[in-house]
């Protein structure tokens, strides 16, 4: 659910010399992101190498696990809309994944860990991911032993995709940051199957993929309470928000996360649409976020 930062924001100028009654050689700004959690880097590679090479690095580790891939480009053209390309890709290790929602099963809606691959209009490539200090600010998950290990797991693969360094950017997010909870009436089965239901009854929702935390987790010998992930998404809704600002990619598609604690009570969590505008910089877009909140908490409660 948000990764090698260039130390300037401009390019080199190219000056030319010339007469008074010349101009001047326009400068060309450097367009490295500013998301508040997100570490990127901008890639020395093309898109399609930067993304080739990812993805190889994952598949070569036996301990992580691809679970879907995004290709927002090609399902926003499926919409008849135009986005310049840009790629996500989830991954997981139950290993260092499931301490994480040992300690607070809300940090489900950010797992599997996501990086995200965008080519701008500038042509540029860029490499961005949530930093684990983002998810431990945002989730409340203090010293966590895995976290280490995920964020060097995470710069590595980012650097090692896009052949310079990254760039960490400002994580000081308040707990529950853009965090929307509903409280289940329903058993965890139920609620997590009308959610479903309605999802799959939807014309124009996609469902990506289904991740069952607590099954993953029993995979490696831990134990998780029941913990359940859904992926989906709108291009026709979802595209227009990227055309505004990319880098909203990295928090695309939508994700609904179902869980229950050891009270035996059942939430539903997502994020607010709020976080788009508040962490991509989103503008001009109120109309299709209300829309998305509308659908969002619909879905919520159609569990009870």
């Amino acid at each position: 659910m948000k990764l090698k930062f260039f130390t300037g924001i401009f390019l080199a100028l190219a000056f030319v010399a010339c007469d008074e009654d010349e101009t001047k050689e326009p400068e060309t700004m450097d367009t490295a992101p500013n998301v508040v959690g997100m570490n990127f880097l901008k890639s020395a590679q093309s898109f399609d190498e930067t993304y080739a090479v990812l993805k190889a690095s994952l598949e070569a580790n036996e301990n992580i696990k691809i679970v879907a891939e995004v290709d927002h480009a090609a399902n926003g053209a499926s919409a008849e809309l135009e986005l310049n390309p840009t790629k996500i890709i989830f991954f997981g290790n139950p290993n260092l994944g499931t301490p994480l929602m040992q300690a607070n099963q809300q940090v489900g809606l950010d797992l599997p860990q996501r990086i995200l691959v965008y080519q701008n209009e500038n042509e540029e490539v860029y490499v961005g991911y949530n930093s684990t200090v983002y998810l431990s600010n945002r989730h409340t998950l203090g010293d966590v032993p895995t976290l280490p290990t995920i964020a060097g797991a995470l710069k590595n693969l980012s650097e090692n995709a896009g052949m310079t360094q990254i760039t960490e950017q400002v994580s000081d997010v308040e707990a529950d940051y853009n965090v929307l909870t509903v409280a289940s009436t329903r058993t965890f089965d139920d609620t997590y199957n009308n959610i479903m239901s309605v999802i799959n009854d939807n014309p124009n929702l996609t469902l990506v993929v289904e991740l069952d935390h607590q099954a993953n987790a029993a995979n490696v010998e831990l134990e998780l309470l029941p913990t359940k992930v859904i992926i989906f998404g709108n291009p026709q809704l979802g595209t227009p928000l990227m055309q505004n600002g990319q880098t909203t990619a990295l928090d695309l598609p939508q994700k609904i996360l179902v869980y229950e604690n050891a009270a035996g009570e059942v939430s539903i969590a997502f994020n607010s649409p709020e976080l788009l505008r508040s962490r991509h910089g989103i503008t001009g877009s109120d109309a299709t976020l209300e829309t998305i909140l509308a659908a969002l908490q619909g879905i919520a409660t159609s569990s009870n």
